[in-house]
């Protein structure tokens, strides 16, 4: 049997303390989380905590804490992040009458939508669980999509700079990417997190999603200058695969190409009726 040592109780508390959480790897910074969280016994189900985006102590007064500010305050429409610590966010939303829109978990399914008007009161806990939320869900094209109020995402691990670290798939950068490609204005980004994932650096790639609040259940921090967000899908990067596993990006690229195809046709019209004056 194999035996996984984790720091100490006291130890990885006076860490959390300390201020010296630097990586250079983004999955030591991971790793560091998953093992706190056990470690602390922070961690709730599902478990283990490795290899998710984990649910931990504090999760719902960290949704909470995070609907008693602007623009989530307000928010009519709001995209969630599909995994167990922002269950309680999705409820909390659908609580206060916000449509919430899911994507399904590592795309395959595209996105889905909870609209409160349609999910009766003692049924809001059942919609907002991801393995009973089908029953009130419906699904969404990606023309379809609104403009969001504000997004919900989940994280690994974050920098009061605003740098964020999910599990290592990349599908909250890819969410936010493709509303973007939508032609989506930038929406404010907020996560709920425990205080011991809270880094003092981590590396960062281009595509990655930064955040804009990140909430505890103890503490709100606001980020002045986060780092860019994506403008839009990195194309180059995705591979066949992922056509494959994730049938909503071959609906977003047939989307972009027939308004580009659109738009050249517009073009073309125009500079017709030019030359015929």
């Amino acid at each position: 049997m194999v035996r996984v040592a984790f720091p100490s109780i006291k130890g990885t508390r006076k860490m959390a303390r300390s201020g010296g959480d630097h990586f250079s790897q983004k999955e030591s910074a991971r790793q560091a989380v998953w093992d706190r969280l056990v470690a602390l016994r922070l961690a709730r189900f599902p478990f283990p905590p490795h290899g998710r985006i984990p649910n931990f102590k504090g999760a719902e007064a960290a949704a909470q804490r995070l609907f008693q500010l602007p623009p989530w305050s307000k928010a009519k429409r709001i995209k969630v992040n599909p995994d167990a610590p922002q269950r309680y966010v999705r409820e909390e939303a659908l609580r206060r009458g916000i449509i919430v829109y899911v994507p399904t978990p590592r795309l395959r399914a595209g996105f889905k939508r909870l609209d409160p008007a349609k999910i009766p009161k003692d049924k809001i806990r059942e919609a907002a669980s991801l393995s009973t939320s089908n029953k009130w869900a419906d699904d969404v094209p990606l023309e379809d999509l609104p403009r969001m109020d504000a997004i919900v995402c989940g994280a690994v691990a974050v920098t009061r700079s605003g740098c964020r670290c999910g599990k290592g798939e990349g599908y909250s950068d890819l969410e936010y990417a493709i509303l973007r490609e939508l032609g989506h204005p930038p929406a404010l980004v907020a996560t709920t997190v425990h205080a011991v994932q809270i880094m003092e650096v981590l590396p960062r790639d281009s595509t990655d999603l930064p955040v804009s609040l990140i909430v505890t259940p103890d503490d709100t921090i606001r980020v002045k200058d986060p780092p860019p967000a994506p403008t839009g899908i990195a194309w180059d990067r995705l591979t066949e695969r992922d056509y494959q596993e994730m049938p909503v990006l071959n609906e977003l690229r047939q989307l972009c190409e027939s308004r580009l195809e659109e738009c050249h046709t517009r073009k073309g019209q125009k500079k017709n009726r030019g030359k015929n004056r």
